[in-house]
């Protein structure tokens, strides 16, 4: 797939050195992104399953190439759309990347989708406050439930 340079939707451009791109990481760099920012460990064969299945990906490279933020867009590219693995390297964090990324999905599936879409995420603490900035709200009386085997 060829690499989609894009500029940040934000008014705020991202920090000097650092690129938005509309592409997957590579295998390791999920991995070792997930790992780093402190979400769920996950195998190179999971990342594969989510570089390759997933609707739409936002990354930014910083100053020397190296992955520093990610976020991906699972669904079906209509009306159902679920914003994961958004996450930042600790070691770039507080530079405005995980909202250039958010931003940049969030447009990217409000150009492609019907009207109204539902786009939902998982909030963990650490994003609970950017998210909710970006107009995200919590989804109660539902709750959401996953399979614990």
């Amino acid at each position: 797939m060829p690499e989609m340079e894009h500029t940040a939707p934000e008014s705020r451009p991202l920090p000097a050195g650092y690129r938005l791109v509309a592409e997957p990481p590579g295998v390791e760099e999920y991995v070792a992104l997930r790992r780093d920012a402190g979400l769920s460990p996950r195998t190179p064969v999971q990342a594969v399953g989510a570089i390759e299945r997933s609707w739409a990906w936002t990354i930014v490279r910083g100053p020397e190439g190296q992955l520093a933020a990610m976020g991906r867009v699972i669904g079906d590219g209509s009306w159902y759309f679920h914003l994961a693995d958004v996450a930042t390297d600790p070691a770039h964090q507080r530079r405005g990347l995980g909202r250039a990324v958010m931003e940049d999905l969030l447009a990217r599936i409000e150009d492609a989708a019907e009207p109204d879409p539902y786009i939902t995420l998982l909030a963990d603490p650490p994003g609970q406050r950017l998210y909710r900035s970006l107009g995200f709200v919590d989804t109660a009386p539902t709750l959401g439930m996953r399979l614990d085997r």
